[in-house]
Formats: structure tokens, sequence, C-alpha cells
């Protein structure tokens, strides 16, 4: 693994309380290994190591990477009014 994939950081804003943020194991294995929860207004810096191979997000937030950003959207239905 290259030394700038290991360094990755990302920044995950969040938009309405309790969004999720999950770290995934690198390995034959992919396994949760850390868990956090943001309320609405909260930031949180991440990085991809040698342990973090993936980070799901669930929840309506934005994530800034250095590849750009992207918007998750959120779990809870929509309504019309």
């Amino acid at each position: 693994m290259d030394e700038k994939s290991v360094n990755d950081f990302i920044v995950i804003k969040a938009f309405e309380d309790s969004v999720n943020v999950i770290g995934l194991t690198r390995g034959t294995d992919t396994k949760f290994h850390h868990a956090e929860k943001l309320d609405a207004g909260e930031v949180m810096i991440a990085q991809f190591t040698e342990h973090t191979s993936a980070i799901k997000v669930r929840g309506h937030a934005m994530i800034y990477t250095p590849y750009g950003e992207v918007e998750s959207e959120s779990k809870q239905p929509k309504i019309d009014k």
C-alpha cells in the first residue's frame, strides 16, 4: 500500500442528529472496528489506516475527501408538506 492512501483524511459534517460513522477493517474478513455517532453540526475528521479500509456514513452528512465532496442522504423519509 502506498504512503498516500494510508494518510488520506476525510471530513464528515453531520446535517442531522444521529449520523453514524463506521470504520471497517482491511483483510480477508471485513469487520466493523469503530463507530461514532454525530449530531447536527458536528464534524469528524477520519483517516484511512493500515487497519481501516473503508468508512461507512449513515445519515444526512457532507463528506469532504481529497477527491471531492459527496452528500449522503438522510435515513429519515422525507415528508411532503
